[in-house]
């Protein structure tokens, strides 16, 4: 339990990093930072499977790349979904989603 809060935590100060760091992404605070991280979570967990399925034609097609504009409109619906967590266009969605993706590997790969 200790280390799935602990890597929470590190996922929002992580989401805090990515709206400091690619313009055009903005976290309100730290609460709604975990917020949106249980959010992407979930989302995940449930929407993303369905999507890459749906495209998977497309994902073929394009050798996974098209795996990288599914994180990016997903990030963008968590931002939809989390008030004081704002995304302003695809672009930002996108580089967002992709650099929070590497800092999720890091995190998971402390354990």
């Amino acid at each position: 339990m200790l280390e799935f809060l602990t890597q929470w935590v590190l996922f929002a100060l992580g989401l805090l990093f990515v709206a400091w760091v690619v313009p055009g992404i903005s976290v309100s605070s730290f609460v709604v930072a975990l917020w949106a991280s249980i959010v992407i979570g979930l989302i995940n967990i449930f929407i993303k499977p369905i999507l890459i399925i749906l495209t998977f034609p497309i994902n073929l097609l394009t050798l996974g790349l098209f795996t990288f504009v599914i994180n990016g409109l997903l990030f963008w619906l968590a931002s939809k979904l989390v008030g004081g967590f704002y995304v302003s266009g695809f672009w930002a969605a996108f580089f967002g989603a992709m650099l929070l993706s590497i800092i999720g590997l890091l995190i998971h790969s402390i354990d």
